[in-house]
């Protein structure tokens, strides 16, 4: 080869190398804001940092073609209507979902508030001098009738054990599982029995990796797939048609006993042999301090699109089949007097995260199926010293927030949704590789230009 023709290949390797650097740097974003959930400039910038350590790293396995189709509707919310008092309401609040949009409600069926007193009893009579006993299972039948009037699935979220499961109590935690799964087993099982044909989705327990949700005691991912399986084996036995979601995790970083890191107790569940007893997986989807649109992904950062990771894990676990539905999604509008312990927006800022946070998932994500904001209301007003409860689309007397009437207003919209396309999940898979093989190129051609030069 000729002097000449070695410039020019040396020339080539370095253009197409700084085509390569370029291509494995630019991101698929519109804006600033779209590409890092920001709404100020210097936490964009901050963001783009942030975006482009993590873009060049190992990006998660998606198996985008290997998911199986959902023919469901992403509309969800979190529901507590087995606390409103009066039938009325509960009537009311379904009748505004459904007007709204919603297709799925995630409603408590509440261990402790159904099989109260002991083993097989589902008499209430905590109120004995003022209303006598009553039927226990009366407001969940309610509350099943009425979502059905109202054309509205449950997802039943079976959890909260009675005292009397544990030989220690409620010394333990009131959320803390029972001493014997077989009792929970016994209660999933007759919940499904009861509503076959009605409640077709049971989520079984909520947060067992922490937020003593597993109780005044260390988390345990063995102990709590243990329980998963006999729920699951219970209710298929009464009713095959069921479909059983796994607990969604929490998203944290914590590895202190009472909390553990959801990806380290997510691949010990598999472990375990979880993968065997559920039909579909469940995440969070907080956005915390930014919004919807963040594209950062980093297994120490807890953001949107956390569930891109868990995805990664199910994958690589052999679930690729299987979908995840979101059990909570949303942004914190708590005023400046109270911590902002799940971040702090605007009730305006609420309302357009929310609204992007299903046009992602409708575009992005075809492995998430059901995405429930996180929550509708409460029945009152008592908790308004706590940051968690301004999570609420409505308040106590309905009187609905910008984020409710967003929402609703999307729902029943016509939703022009454009599927990324699957150059896409490639292009960022290739992202690594391109940035690792570009920068060597260069570095070299660096390297060799900082040479001193051999004299003739």
């Amino acid at each position: 080869m000729s002097k000449k023709s070695g410039l020019v290949l040396k020339k080539t390797v370095i253009g197409l190398a700084l085509v390569m650097l370029v291509v494995s740097l630019w991101p698929h974003a519109s804006s600033l804001y779209d590409l890092t959930g920001e709404e100020t400039l210097p936490g964009q910038l901050r963001g783009v940092v942030h975006w482009l350590e993590t873009a060049v790293r190992p990006q998660p396995d998606l198996a985008i073609d290997e998911i199986v189709t959902q023919v469901v509707s992403p509309f969800g919310v979190n529901t507590f209507l087995q606390q409103e008092v009066e039938p009325e309401k509960r009537e009311l609040s379904l009748q505004l979902l459904n007007e709204a949009g919603f297709t799925h409600i995630r409603q408590e069926f509440t261990w402790e508030d159904i099989e109260i007193h002991g083993k097989g009893d589902f008499e209430d009579r905590r109120n004995m001098e003022a209303v006598g006993a009553v039927d226990a299972w009366a407001k969940y039948d309610q509350i099943v009738d009425l979502a059905g009037q109202y054309d509205i699935e449950i997802i039943a979220r079976l959890s909260n054990p009675p005292s009397w499961t544990r030989a220690l109590t409620d010394t333990i935690g009131s959320m803390a599982p029972p001493d014997n799964v077989a009792d929970f087993g016994d209660f999933a099982a007759t919940t499904a029995e009861r509503y076959q044909g009605q409640v077709r989705y049971y989520q079984l327990w909520n947060e067992p990796n922490g937020n003593e949700e597993w109780g005044l005691q260390d988390v345990n991912p063995e102990a709590y797939t243990e329980l998963l399986c006999e729920g699951y084996r219970r209710i298929k036995e009464v009713d095959p048609e069921a479909v059983v979601l796994a607990a969604a995790l929490t998203p944290t970083l914590a590895m202190d006993g009472r909390h553990m890191n959801d990806l380290i107790f997510l691949q010990r569940m598999y472990n375990a042999g979880a993968a065997a007893c559920f039909d579909v997986f469940s995440a969070q989807g907080y956005g915390l301090w930014s919004g919807a649109t963040d594209q950062r992904l980093r297994p120490t950062v807890i953001n949107y699109p956390h569930n891109m990771l868990i995805r990664d894990l199910m994958v690589q676990n052999g679930d690729a089949h299987k979908p995840i539905w979101i059990s909570e999604m949303g942004w914190n509008t708590v005023p400046d007097d109270i911590p902002a312990n799940f971040g702090r927006v605007t009730e305006a800022e609420q309302a357009k995260y929310t609204v992007e946070a299903f046009q992602r998932q409708q575009a992005d994500w075809p492995w998430v199926g059901v995405n429930s904001v996180w929550f509708f209301k409460r029945p009152g007003d008592w908790e308004q010293g706590e940051s968690w409860y301004y999570f609420r689309m409505m308040e106590p007397d309905f009187t609905p927030l910008p984020v409710f009437g967003a929402v609703a207003e999307y729902a029943t919209g016509e939703q022009v949704v454009e599927p990324m396309a699957g150059w896409m999940y490639a292009w960022d898979a290739l992202r690594p590789v391109l940035f690792a093989v570009s920068s060597a190129i260069l570095f070299y051609a660096l390297l060799a230009w900082l040479m001193p030069k051999k004299k003739e």
